[in-house]
């Protein structure tokens, strides 16, 4: 290998650090994207041309994942002036009565859908219906994205049992039958999500908190982390506490005042608790932390009744209540009836997500107009500026960090160092797992952890798909050596690249969408995540050597 791969390397090491120490890790990516592609080239001017390249190549292959952020935010803005939000949510709080059966009953459905269809159209719609539904019932942001992302990125699409794409490519790479691929990777993924889920259930469920209609509130007002105390329990059931909004005196020395949030108890007249929620602040206009202040302010007021949105056009709203689900159950109905039968065509991945986009934007459409009439002009345009400004602020960072592991893809490293067309372009990260693979023992649990860890280095890219062939190939090369069987060890390695880079284990991947809806830092989600899904892998590992 050469400098470059070492340089190239030693980047991936930082920034696996740099994680593990709760830190950003944009210098550690960007610096490392300038100096691999200026020792390859040497040319410093390629080296700086290189940073703005890398980013540009991430930002056009995740747009699309930004894009569909974007769209269905703005639907739920819409809906949200409607008052259709908190309508459409009531229904699915029958089953998701709390914490604990949303954090399942979420991965459950996200699993399913995910199974036929991807992630990709599942994560929207699990965004725009279920997940309001797990916050209102006390489900933490943080923890529904992480049993959406274990659930769809992960379980589902590690075995890619329906549409066999990855059990396909890992098979030919092989030499093997795809459905002794498909199953065995149906068998570890079912092992691996269920490990992940239930720890990351038990991680989590401290965190639960009581139903109440102010989580939701808070969540859509951007201000998920900021929580007032939970309500006293009480052995006597009655009507639910109730939150007002109470001003506070103001500081001495000027300043405005805060907002009390209290808990009237039961027959009491006076508070049982209270937090306080800044008020706006008194300062130059343009203040980031105004807005934030003026959001919760509105949504904690509505709380009271007051302004409560939708109140000007209650049919309206328990219309769009009803349609908004209708239209996207009718659009899960569609792609069955084309997985299924030949009465229409079938629509999966890439377009499946167009899809969603092009039902999402319709549905916002509809919403503005019957809201504002003449004015939907301005407001719908407002809502999509609202949902764009919405992902790029969430899961703009992501870009330069993809950036770094795109140009150890030999699909992208050309053109993001400007090699001329028909040159040979370096695979850092494939050249180094290449190397790695003599250092691999005979032993049948060496040779499976080998295949998993390779895997799973495969899958920093970002491509959950891209390192099939190779464990693939590795698999059949070191099966029949080692004594295990070939289609086991490219389901284990299938698991590796597809856990690891599909989007569970790395933020620059599809898990950006997840923890967009969520409204959580992406790299919050990985932390959660990590070490659930980690035990999963070795549980299904062993498990499946001993098995097969």
């Amino acid at each position: 290998m050469e400098a470059a791969h070492w340089i190239y390397l030693s980047g991936i090491v930082v920034i696996i650090a740099v994680m593990i120490a709760r830190k950003n890790v944009v210098i550690p990516a960007v610096t490392a994207t300038f100096l691999t592609a200026w020792v390859f080239t040497g040319s410093l001017v390629t080296g700086l041309e290189s940073i703005f390249n890398a980013s540009l190549t991430a930002a056009s292959e995740l747009f699309s994942i930004f894009l569909i952020i974007a769209l269905v935010t703005a639907l739920l803005g819409s809906l949200r002036a409607l008052g259709a939000d908190r309508r459409m949510v009531e229904p699915f709080r029958v089953v998701m009565r709390s914490g604990h059966s949303a954090f399942w009953v979420l991965a459950a459905v996200t699993y399913v859908i995910s199974l036929f269809f991807w992630p990709t159209p599942a994560v929207p719609l699990m965004g725009a219906i279920l997940l309001p539904a797990a916050i209102a019932a006390g489900l933490p942001p943080i923890s529904a994205g992480v049993a959406i992302a274990i659930a769809g990125q992960g379980m589902a699409l590690s075995s890619d049992y329906v549409i066999q794409v990855a059990p396909g490519l890992s098979a030919k790479a092989a030499g093997v039958e795809t459905g002794a691929v498909a199953d065995r990777a149906m068998v570890l993924s079912l092992i691996t999500g269920l490990v992940a889920l239930g720890i990351g259930y038990l991680m989590t469920r401290s965190e639960f908190r009581r139903p109440d209609a102010a989580l939701l509130e808070r969540w859509e007002a951007g201000e998920s982390e900021l929580e007032a105390p939970a309500p006293r329990r009480s052995l006597i059931r009655v009507l639910p506490r109730r939150r007002v909004l109470q001003p506070e005196p103001a500081a001495a020395g000027g300043g405005d005042g805060g907002v009390a949030v209290l808990d009237h108890g039961p027959g009491s007249g006076s508070g049982g608790g209270s937090s306080t929620v800044p008020g706006p602040r008194s300062g130059g206009s343009g203040d980031a932390g105004e807005a934030s202040d003026e959001m919760t302010r509105r949504a904690l007021s509505s709380l009271n009744g007051g302004d409560r949105p939708g109140a000007d056009c209650p049919r309206r709203s328990k219309a769009f209540a009803a349609i908004v689900p209708l239209a996207l159950i009718g659009l899960v109905g569609y792609m069955m009836l084309g997985k299924f039968t030949g009465l229409v065509p079938e629509v999966v991945g890439g377009d499946a997500a167009a899809l969603v986009g092009g039902v999402a934007t319709a549905l916002l459409l509809a919403a503005a107009i019957a809201k504002d009439g003449r004015g939907s002009l301005e407001r719908c345009a407002d809502h999509i500026v609202d949902g764009l400004v919405f992902a790029m602020k969430a899961m703009g960072v992501v870009i330069p960090i993809a950036g770094f592991f795109f140009i150890g893809n030999a699909d992208f490293a050309g053109k993001i160092m400007g090699m001329e067309e028909g040159a040979k372009a370096p695979g850092f990260l494939f050249d180094a797992v290449v190397r790695m693979q003599d250092a691999i023992p005979d032993s049948q649990y060496v040779v499976g952890f080998g295949v998993l860890i390779i895997g799973m280095v495969t899958g920093l890219d970002g491509s959950g798909f891209s390192g099939l062939p190779l464990t693939g190939s590795l698999a059949g090369s070191l099966g029949p050596a080692s004594g295990v069987d070939p289609a086991l060890l490219a389901a284990i390695g299938q698991m590796g690249c597809i856990w690891a880079g599909g989007g569970v284990l790395i933020a620059w991947s599809s898990l950006i969408a997840v923890a967009g809806f969520a409204r959580v830092p992406v790299l919050d989600l990985v932390r959660r995540s990590f070490l659930p899904v980690i035990a999963g892998l070795v549980v299904a590992t062993v498990a499946g050597l001993i098995i097969y």
